[in-house]
């Protein structure tokens, strides 16, 4: 079955405050969620960058182009309703972080995971008081309750929205530390996704570009700065503000 694509039906998008929020108008035709839900967002900024998504479409309406809605649906339609077990899906990320487990070698590659990893290992004790211990291998490293508890106790505070944004830079980056430390804006998005491709980085300089993986790494690249974008709407637009190297 062939799918084909709706038109654009409207003028103009725009962003409006009502009870509760913020909503997107197409026109005077309120956003929705794929579930039926108003499209109401805690942050004007975040309800302005909506309706910019939805304005800069021309004549179809295409998903890819909307990063931004995708994220607010999923806050709404799924996150919301089950709050709880996403919490603890993202805290799961805690006891096996990317930056906690250290190759055995080649010794330069360790020597950089050390270099660009500790101190956000660094910054995760002083700032959410959750220390974590680095191993090398990939035999699991048992983590100190406490620090587990104070990640998902971070995990835990934020809301719906905070939530969808935070899963997506923790699930593409493959770390709570670097996932929070993004979303507490201590951390340039960027950067943070460079961390986290240390290792496959090493390996493209080793052995050259593997161009389909290239293709699918570049994909999620999109994403997770999209999560961020999200994270950063939310907040009102506020840029990150690196700690120091030896925070």
């Amino acid at each position: 079955m062939s799918f084909t694509p709706q038109r654009r039906f409207w003028s103009r998008a725009a962003a409006r405050r009502e009870a509760g929020g913020f909503a997107v108008a197409l026109d005077a035709r309120p956003l929705r969620t794929p579930a039926g839900a108003t499209l109401r967002l805690p942050a004007e900024p975040l309800a302005a960058a909506i309706a910019a998504e939805w304005d800069a479409l021309e004549s179809e309406i295409d998903p890819r182009r909307l990063p931004l809605t995708r994220l607010a649906n999923s806050a709404i339609d799924r996150v919301a309703p089950q709050r709880a077990a996403v919490v603890a899906q993202i805290a799961g990320y805690g006891g096996t972080d990317l930056v906690c487990y250290r190759a055995e070698g080649p010794a330069a590659l360790a020597e950089r995971q050390a270099a660009s990893w500790d101190p956000w290992l660094h910054w995760a004790g002083h700032s959410l008081g959750a220390p974590l211990f680095a191993t090398r291998g990939v035999m699991p490293e048992r983590q100190p309750a406490t620090s587990l508890a104070a990640l998902a106790a971070a995990v835990a505070a934020e809301e719906a929205f905070g939530l969808v944004a935070l899963h997506d830079l923790v699930a593409l980056s493959g770390s709570l530390v670097l996932g929070l430390a993004v979303r507490h804006r201590a951390l340039d998005p960027a950067e943070a996704w460079t961390l986290s491709r240390l290792d496959e980085t090493w390996q493209t300089e080793q052995w050259g570009l593997d161009s389909e993986a290239e293709r699918a790494a570049e994909a999620s690249r999109g994403d997770f700065l999209a999560a961020a974008r999200f994270s950063a709407l939310l907040a009102g637009g506020a840029q990150a503000t690196r700690p120091p190297r030896d925070a």
